[in-house]
């Protein structure tokens, strides 16, 4: 190979990368989409806790009123890497209190940041991204009233490939449009209701759906289980399968939701410990909507060996 023929292939090289980094640049969110809505407080509190908000930002070993304190600093140490939760408390310079609604509208259903950059798929947009532009909206109005924090929390700590930001693109082209699976068909209002916060605030396929390698979630097994996203045991299979908790009645998932207890009087441990405490502080009713979706989804078959 002729020195100008290295060159000419290396210059074919950077321009396709040049043109994959263009093509996969961060998204924003149309501004003449956004919905001039008046925050509803209440809405927006009900949306806080049915996504878990404090279940991550809150500091860990947080507990009662501390756990609005939303001053991050948890640490998620996965197979990518070690992602550490973000301060998103009203804090102007260390947390989100200097964002706007597009702002924050963009990060919640882009993953791009303020600053134009894109988000690690660790802050569950894919899920978010599911969720009503007034429920956002809400939900921010409601973030604002919460206590300021100005704990300054660390960069994530990833080896390179998962260190490049800007490939992050790409990731987002292959797997951010995942569909979650519906209610099916005449299944009514309360399960439908219950699908929108199973895939949206709940965001529950984040951690009950298993991943291919890539991290890209494998609908095709919804809510299955399968690993701990950050690398301590499994998470459950919440189908309607015999693996799974088709045993259950909607009645018992419900009341699992709110005091922590299974039908078989144990109780809720680990990393849903935080998820339960928070889905007790909704309406029975919301409560209801998810027993009775997930008692409408297909039962998962086995993983295969």
């Amino acid at each position: 190979m002729t020195r100008r023929t290295f060159r000419r292939l290396v210059g074919v090289v950077l321009l396709l990368i040049a043109g994959g980094l263009y093509l996969t640049r961060p998204e924003r969110v149309d501004s003449a989409s956004i919905p001039d809505h008046a925050p509803d407080l209440a809405n927006g509190e009900r949306m806080f806790w049915a996504g878990g908000c404090a279940s991550c930002h809150a500091a860990p070993g947080a507990s009662g009123e501390a756990k609005l304190v939303l001053a991050g600093g948890l640490e998620l140490d996965t197979p990518f890497g070690l992602f550490r939760v973000p301060n998103i408390s009203p804090s102007p310079e260390h947390g989100i209190g200097s964002w706007s609604n597009a702002d924050f509208l963009n990060a919640m259903t882009k993953g791009t940041s303020p600053e134009g950059l894109h988000y690690y798929p660790a802050f569950p947009y894919g899920s978010y991204r599911n969720m009503t532009f007034t429920d956002l909206i809400d939900m921010k109005a409601y973030l604002d009233t919460l206590p300021v924090s100005d704990n300054q929390v660390a960069d994530h700590a990833l080896d390179f490939p998962f260190s490049w930001r800007s490939a992050l693109g790409l990731w987002k082209l292959l797997f951010l449009d995942t569909t979650p699976v519906p209610a099916p068909p005449g299944a009514g209002d309360v399960a439908e209701r219950g699908a929108y916060l199973v895939a949206g605030p709940g965001h529950c396929a984040e951690c009950h759906t298993p991943r291919n390698a890539l991290g890209g979630l494998d609908t095709a097994r919804w809510l299955a289980g399968g690993p701990n996203p950050d690398g301590k045991g499994t998470i459950p299979d919440i189908t309607p399968s015999p693996h799974g908790i088709g045993s259950w009645s909607a009645t018992d998932i419900a009341y699992y939701l709110e005091s922590g207890f299974t039908p078989d009087f144990d109780s809720v441990g680990g990393s849903m410990t935080a998820v339960q405490e928070s889905w007790a502080k909704l309406p029975a009713a919301d409560r209801e909507a998810v027993a009775a979706y997930l008692k409408t989804i297909p039962p998962s078959a086995p993983a295969a060996d």
